[in-house]
């Protein structure tokens, strides 16, 4: 049984000495301030980025994304490694890989990678097949230079109870694992708060996923805040989303940036997307300004650890939409940086 109280949580871990271009925190390094002309310059967001999603299983089925962000100007891109066929069992598919590595060198972005949106590291039938899972997506952000893996937090589905016992030492038991897997390349696994998609599911807070993170306390271990999960999370549980938001900053190394109205979708089905975007229900991934999150509340208060990525997670289906999220977003990442600027002056 793991002691999963009252450890602290060591944040050097999450900073680098900055090159002159911007990138993200290295686990490996230990310095978050540069001296540049004379005036300390502190890099809390790095840079600013869109996720992209194959449509066929092909690594050449984002070029396009992929062409659209680098002419628009963002500095990254992440891979759903969850609509790419790269791994079978586990293991990595060697001429898949090669085709994917070859798209990406095709584009001046640098990466993330997303792990499965259906990992669950407390589901005790296929953690086994979870962790290794997680280890051959490490070794896919090493061929295409992540240094950025997203994981899910886990959850007990209703139908499963007996799971709830020992759930929690499951997911810290394969997280410790995996970090030291991520550590031979150079990566960092963020763990990401999600919400509840039906009653009865057991599911961490924003404020227990930090816990998780603090107590890990592991250099290649570090949160991830969706805004619109935690809000929608805070709808449902009645928290108070500013305070959850305020309880993960510190170990967020990795942003997902989406509108919506923090509305749970409940047992509601839609048959187009674009339903639920009408409605206001559900984590509808909207442009920024489209739903109601205060983001220049959050992003005039919140602080997070450096070398942070802010990456949309705002679909093709609002590409007309994405130059002017872009540029949002830029301004959200100066409001932060020159925050932390003013900090470190005085």
């Amino acid at each position: 049984m793991h002691n999963m109280m009252g450890l602290q949580f060591d944040v050097s871990y999450g900073v680098r000495r900055l090159a002159d271009h911007l990138d993200v925190a290295s686990p490996k390094d230990h310095s978050n301030v540069r001296q540049l002309k004379g005036k300390t310059e502190v890099n809390i967001i790095a840079g600013v980025g869109f996720n992209t999603v194959s449509k066929d299983g092909h690594a050449e089925s984002i070029v396009g994304d992929l062409k659209h962000y680098s002419d628009i100007g963002a500095d990254y891109a992440e891979l759903c490694m969850g609509t790419i066929d790269v791994l079978s069992g586990g293991k990595v598919i060697p001429g898949r890989l090669a085709a994917l590595t070859a798209v990406t060198r095709q584009f001046p972005l640098k990466y993330s990678v997303h792990g499965l949106v259906s990992s669950n590291f407390m589901h005790s039938a296929t953690l086994r097949h979870q962790i290794e899972t997680v280890k051959g997506f490490l070794q896919v952000c090493d061929a295409v230079g992540s240094r950025v893996l997203v994981h899910h937090t886990g959850f007990v589905s209703p139908d499963r109870p007996a799971d709830r016992a020992g759930a929690d030492e499951r997911e810290f038991d394969a997280l410790a694992e995996v970090a030291e897997v991520a550590a031979k390349y150079d990566v960092r696994i963020m763990l990401e708060n999600i919400f509840t998609v039906q009653a009865g599911e057991y599911r961490k807070s924003p404020t227990q996923v930090a816990q998780t993170v603090r107590t890990l306390n592991h250099p290649n271990i570090a949160g991830l805040i969706d805004f619109s999960h935690a809000y929608i999370e805070c709808t449902y549980r009645g928290l108070d989303y500013l305070d959850e938001l305020r309880a993960m900053a510190p170990i967020a190394n990795h942003l997902h940036v989406h509108d919506s109205f923090g509305q749970p979708a409940g047992d509601m089905r839609f048959f187009y997307p674009q339903e639920a975007s009408a409605l206001g229900v559900g984590d509808i991934h909207l442009p920024i300004g489209w739903g109601n999150i205060a983001w220049d509340k959050i992003f005039s208060e919140l602080t997070f650890l450096p070398g942070t990525i802010l990456m949309m997670e705002i679909s093709g289906r609002f590409r007309p939409e994405q130059a002017a999220c872009l540029e949002m977003a830029r301004k959200f990442a100066d409001a932060v940086n020159r925050r932390a600027l003013q900090t470190a002056a005085t």
